[in-house]
């Protein structure tokens, strides 16, 4: 997969003004386009289309500081209709007018190429799984939070908080399956998407389809199919993003596996009374090579 990613990148340095063929790209490699990108933005830190889009600004900046062209050609050459079009996407990147830029030199803020490595230190143990499942129902409380990439999202700390403490206690009555616990689940977003855009969350648990869930609960069904299944254990949620970090610099590429569309799911299974420390199990669907 490293030497994949690093196809990718060459292609998009190819020829900035053109559109990516990333289905291609990935049928090319023996994956699939959803794996491709999901790999991407987990270890680069951003979507494909943002790196995309900051590597083609940082070029055009280049064009428009040489000032050899008129706007409207630095726009066509980057693969814009408009230079209307082509200016939005200069100060989305970049902050400024791109006639500012040429005007005042700056500031610019510039995109390197990406290079992708793959080091194994053995310094995170990967406590890992494959483990077939039947069809999942998770049963809880849902909303729509934006994307965030790194870090903690305060939206769904914020949410999980409004939660009164019956709440929790009637989800753990409910619970009768796999995974375990408490669960905290990601699901409805596009490999594609970019910081700010719109997921659905699930704060809830595991039910077999038995179980009466109340009309007041919200509930996600899952097909059958196989997952990877990650522990972590320690600081928290360090620990956790530690592992969750690992599965796509090491785990994924070292491995014939790869990640299919589904919900990356959450179970905490231990916790101290301040939530400082805790065991965890990190679900992500899986299909194999």
């Amino acid at each position: 997969m490293i030497a994949e990613l690093n196809h990718l990148v060459e292609l998009i340095e190819h020829d900035l003004g053109d559109e990516v063929d990333v289905a291609r790209a990935a049928r090319t490699a023996g994956t699939t386009e959803y794996h491709l990108r999901r790999m991407f933005s987990s270890l680069a830190g951003m979507p494909l289309s943002e790196y995309i889009r900051r590597r083609r600004m940082t070029a055009a900046a280049s064009a428009v500081m040489a000032g050899e062209h008129d706007m409207l050609s630095v726009a066509v050459r980057f693969g814009y209709g408009s230079a209307e079009a082509f200016g939005r996407a200069f100060r989305a990147v970049h902050g400024i007018d791109a006639s500012a830029a040429r005007a005042d030199g700056g500031p610019l803020r510039m995109q390197s190429p990406l290079r992708f490595r793959l080091t194994i230190e053995g310094s995170v143990p990967m406590d890992a799984r494959i483990i077939d499942r039947p069809a999942l129902r998770l049963a809880g409380h849902a909303t729509r939070v934006p994307l965030i990439h790194r870090g903690a999202n305060p939206h769904i700390q914020e949410f999980v908080t409004s939660l009164p403490p019956s709440a929790h206690t009637r989800l753990k009555e409910l619970a009768d399956g796999e995974p375990r616990g408490i669960l905290q689940v990601t699901d409805d977003i596009e490999p594609t998407a970019e910081e700010g855009e719109s997921l659905l969350y699930l704060h809830g648990v595991a039910v077999s389809e038995g179980v009466d869930v109340p009309d007041d609960l919200d509930v996600i069904e899952v097909p059958a199919g196989a997952w990877a299944v990650f522990r972590s254990e320690g600081p928290h949620p360090d620990a956790l993003q530690t592992v969750w970090a690992a599965t796509a610099a090491e785990w994924f590429p070292s491995n014939a596996w790869r990640l299919r569309p589904g919900p990356s799911i959450v179970a905490i299974l231990e916790r101290s009374a301040d939530f400082r420390t805790a065991t965890c199990e990190l679900w992500l669907p899986v299909e194999r090579v």
